[in-house]
């Protein structure tokens, strides 16, 4: 049985993080372990992790979902992913490969047009050493939102 559970992070769980994201390849700035949730198991320690990251345009990123190569397929990054949606309200803005948005619109997000973008994230489209990178891999940099009944 894969037993699994998710907890905010202490920072005994820093280091770990750290190496998860830096290996994924993803934004590694704004790693404050107390913004993120957890997946540990008893013998193999932090195996998944995500947070919601505020930026100083007052918007809010979904943001630094990784799991374990050996753990994906189990339903970790789905569960990190629904805690995190379930502790925000508000809007809620992420980026992503676009292979990724089809698991992001399970959950409510949808594509941005640039002019709907929040500010931090029109600044980071632009980039376009980032998106040159994904287009060679054959894929684009998505910036999708999600928003609640409430707005």
């Amino acid at each position: 049985m894969n037993l699994f559970i998710l907890r905010s992070a202490t920072s005994e769980d820093e280091t770990q993080i750290h190496k998860l994201v830096r290996a994924a390849h993803i934004n590694p700035t704004g790693l404050k372990w107390r913004r993120f949730v957890v997946a540990v198991t008893p013998a193999d320690g932090v195996i998944g992790c995500g947070q919601i990251k505020p930026h100083r345009d007052g918007s809010h990123e979904l943001a630094s979902i990784v799991v374990e190569p050996t753990w994906r397929g189990r339903g970790l990054a789905r569960g990190i992913i629904a805690h995190l949606l379930a502790s925000h309200e508000g809007p809620l803005y992420l980026m992503c490969r676009s292979v990724h948005g089809p698991l992001y619109e399970k959950f409510g997000f949808r594509v941005l047009e640039y002019a709907e973008m929040p500010k931090y994230f029109q600044r980071v489209s632009r980039l376009t050493s980032v998106i040159e990178i994904l287009r060679k891999e054959g894929e684009t940099l998505l910036v999708m939102a999600r928003y609640t009944a409430r707005e």
